[in-house]
């Protein structure tokens, strides 16, 4: 056989594991899981971290405060050193709308070895122990819409389960021709890298989180430390999921139904800044792991079109019959995933062409860190390593 066919034939059994021993992580039926109301409903916190958010606070802050929750509830906006008004905005929103309780506050620039999110986050904390009694917090991002229901059937999911954290990876906004190409596939690879289903298993050493929407309880994230002890995390979701794990909390992971993030990424350019800012902390900056990486991306999505093509041209006839059985099993795991975000499936052959995509993300990455830019956002730019997990 030719080397062409021996690569394609690899790319081949790769998916075939990757369809079945990978926890099956192309299903999109991780939803929450099975609960019932509790007798009594825990006081809740919700604290939101914002920095120049008044784009998309009036499309998330009204769905906080009108949370149909049956217990106590309050919010808790820190303005992180916003220079657009995003505070202001956020007491003239709760003043117009009312609602749920709206505390707002601002912690200063952050204190050393921390990020700004995590430093607002901890303000919060802060703020919802000083002046609640909440049993849990839920930690959400200032550009996550949630259904008037969210907040009761997430507490009532971490009840009847005993669980400590449960996360749900909002559903991101779908709607410019760049986010249908690159949104479903961010998921769709993340989702592959953390199985949903192994995270949820008591015990498992799989573990991740989706930032956006958090809800943990509090005598969890004390045992675990957090947020003081993943001050320097970069991608903090997971970090946090790993602390909370850690400290022998219980971990439920899935995909939303009444969670919606409203931040648009309307053009290449946003897409690319939002992956590749921190595509190489989540290899630890670490060469070594960035050359498996972009192997694998090659060897896995890009052989598979690229042995269809040579094979056709060259009549390797074995080269064309693995690349195409190999493409069309990429193609059918990510088939779901496109059916979860309503998007015409005649995008799911073109997945190799969106991993490319990824791989050069994640090489500017890099580079952009070895030229000592590192992780950058919204005016602020992180250069050290993530904590040590």
């Amino acid at each position: 056989m030719s080397a062409l066919t021996w690569i394609t034939a690899g790319s081949l059994a790769a998916w075939l594991w990757l369809l079945l021993c990978q926890g099956f992580f192309w299903r999109t039926d991780v939803r929450l899981p099975e609960r019932t109301p509790p007798s009594v409903w825990p006081p809740v916190a919700i604290v939101v971290p914002a920095r120049d958010e008044a784009e998309v606070l009036p499309s998330s802050l009204p769905s906080l405060l009108a949370q149909d929750y049956p217990g106590r509830a309050e919010v808790f906006l820190v303005d992180d050193g916003s220079s657009d008004g995003t505070g202001e905005l956020a007491r003239a929103l709760a003043a117009e709308r009312g609602g749920l309780p709206l505390t707002v506050d601002s912690p200063g620039e952050p204190g050393p070895g921390w990020t700004g999110k995590l430093w607002a986050v901890r303000h919060g904390m802060a703020l919802a122990r000083a002046r609640t009694d909440a049993t849990y917090l839920l930690l959400t991002d200032a550009d996550i819409a949630h259904a008037p229901d969210s907040l009761r059937e997430l507490v009532a999911a971490a009840e009847s389960g005993g669980l400590d954290l449960v996360s749900q990876m909002a559903r991101l906004r779908v709607a410019t021709v760049w986010e249908r190409l690159i949104v479903p596939a961010f998921v769709y690879f993340f989702a592959q890298l953390y199985p949903f289903r192994r995270i949820n298993r008591p015990g498992a050493r799989t573990t991740a989180a989706a930032g956006g929407c958090v809800l943990l309880r509090s005598d969890a994230a004390e045992r675990a430390g957090v947020p003081d002890s993943i001050r320097q995390a970069v991608i903090d979701d997971v970090t946090l999921s790993r602390a909370v794990r850690r400290a022998g909390g219980r971990i439920w992971l899935g995909l939303a139904d009444r969670v919606d993030s409203v931040r648009p990424y309307p053009g290449l350019g946003e897409l690319w800044r939002m992956v590749s800012r921190s595509a190489y902390a989540q290899l630890r900056h670490n060469p070594l792991l960035l050359a498996g990486t972009v192997a694998g991306l090659a060897v896995v999505y890009l052989a598979p079109p690229a042995a269809v093509v040579a094979g056709a041209l060259t009549g390797e006839t074995a080269a064309l019959a693995a690349g195409a059985a190999a493409w069309a099993v990429m193609t059918g795991t990510y088939v779901p995933m496109l059916r979860y975000y309503r998007q015409p499936l005649l995008l799911a052959p073109l997945l190799p062409f969106t991993a490319l995509l990824y791989l050069l993300m994640t090489v500017d990455s890099a580079v952009q860190h070895y030229r000592g830019r590192g992780a950058a956002w919204k005016g602020r730019t992180y250069a050290r390593p993530e904590a040590a997990p």
